[in-house]
């Protein structure tokens, strides 16, 4: 598979933004099977852009806004539109989008969207790649929930990589699409199918712990309530966490609520959650991920340094991953959390420069800061890769 990364700073005149990007991919020859992620900044009239790219482009486009967008040839940008087009002889793509999800027909409404995606593939799909919105209201779906619905329409192991959807922190803006559908709390799918081996790799950056462990005792998905003998707010201002009500999001984001997933075979995979809401009145707190009840919560600290170190790790595993698999890797795509671009203050090219003269050269690089990031990681047991939603993470999948 080949692969190649066009920008534009252009999001106001699409005429121009369009013939950008068409001008950059001249030189790069288009095979059998072809199609565009792309990451745009939250202004940008995405149903417009693709009825130009749609003119020369003959297949799937898909993507999300992006608080910020990583790329190989141009570094951090937080401006413009940024593309990645993966072609090839040997591979097959698939692209759709969901209706609005809700936690009612989350379960049902991905399964018809994945199998009608699926349908579109001649062999079984290797990688699921997906975008999602923010669970901004009590019954919209939460990362974990969008991570079980897929494995459960899919019923076996496929990594799962994607993101979800950001702004410029505003949390009303964010939106994924595909082709001339968007939508806030819908969920994009590319699947692909054919010679790949997917290569994936997710580090956080959490190395510090707060004084903070409690047991959650009352929870509902991602609404945790009690912690212990008391509510989750009594929790916080015992601790002389100061509380606010509403939504808080950009108030705790580097200091991650961390827990440990369990699993039936023995193995635990630590996550991190982002708490996005306070509610004084039930004495409840609202993650952007699932927080089971009997799990342990803690506290994290998020500093420069780790995250800087976090994509080094991500990187120098990466290059062992690919080097010892077969075949040739041309691509990468990553996802970071907005929270760790937030940590890195006005070092906004720290995550690019930690990963340049790192990784192999002539490898096509697209990312994006995202409220939160899909991908699989390994048990500590088995060793086995089990499919997550995660925040404060700096996620890779090579191709």
């Amino acid at each position: 598979m080949d692969s190649v990364v066009l920008y534009t700073e252009e999001i106001d005149d699409l005429q121009e933004a369009a013939k950008e990007l068409f001008d950059q991919a001249k030189a790069f020859p288009l095979k059998k099977n072809s199609v565009a992620l792309l990451y745009a900044e939250e202004e940008t009239d995405l149903k417009a852009l693709y009825a130009l790219l749609s003119k020369q482009w003959d297949f799937p486009v898909l993507g999300c806004t992006a608080m910020a967008m990583l790329m190989s040839n141009k570094g951090y940008r937080s401006i413009g539109i940024s593309v990645m087009l993966m072609t090839g002889d040997d591979v097959s793509f698939a692209a759709g989008i969901s209706d609005a999800l809700r936690r009612e027909n989350c379960e049902s409404e991905i399964a018809r969207t994945y199998a009608a995606v699926k349908a579109q593939l001649p062999s079984e799909e290797k990688l699921i790649i997906t975008f999602g919105g923010m669970p901004m209201e009590e019954d919209h779906v939460a990362g974990d929930e969008a991570v079980r619905a897929i494995e459960k329409a899919c019923g076996r192991y496929v990594p799962i990589f994607g993101g979800l959807a950001s702004d410029g922190f505003t949390c009303t803006n964010a939106c994924v699409f595909c082709n001339g559908e968007t939508g806030a709390h819908r969920q994009a799918f590319l699947l692909v199918a054919g010679n790949i081996s997917p290569q994936v790799i997710e580090v956080n950056s959490i190395e510090n712990r707060a004084n903070f462990t409690y047991k959650v005792t009352e929870s509902n998905r991602n609404q945790v309530f009690r912690l212990g003998d008391g509510t989750f707010v009594e929790a916080l201002k015992h601790e002389g966490i100061v509380v606010k009500t509403g939504t808080i999001i950009n108030d705790y984001l580097l200091s991650p609520f961390i827990l440990e997933r369990s699993y039936p075979n023995g193995d635990t995979v630590e996550v991190a959650r982002t708490l996005f809401t306070l509610d004084e009145e039930t004495g409840s707190g609202t993650f952007l991920g699932s927080v089971p009840e009997s799990s342990i919560l803690g506290v994290g600290i998020i500093n420069r340094s780790d995250v800087q170190n976090s994509v080094e790790q991500a990187c120098d595993e990466m290059v062992e991953a690919i080097s010892a698999a077969p075949g040739q890797y041309t691509t990468l795509l990553c996802m970071s959390c907005c929270a760790r671009f937030l940590a890195m203050a006005s070092n906004t090219d720290a995550e690019m420069d930690a990963c340049r003269g790192r990784l192999p050269g002539g490898m096509s690089f697209l990312g994006m800061y995202g409220n939160g990031e899909f991908c699989p990681s390994r048990g500590s047991r088995t060793g086995e890769y089990h499919n997550l939603f995660h925040n404060f993470t700096f996620a890779m999948v090579a191709l």
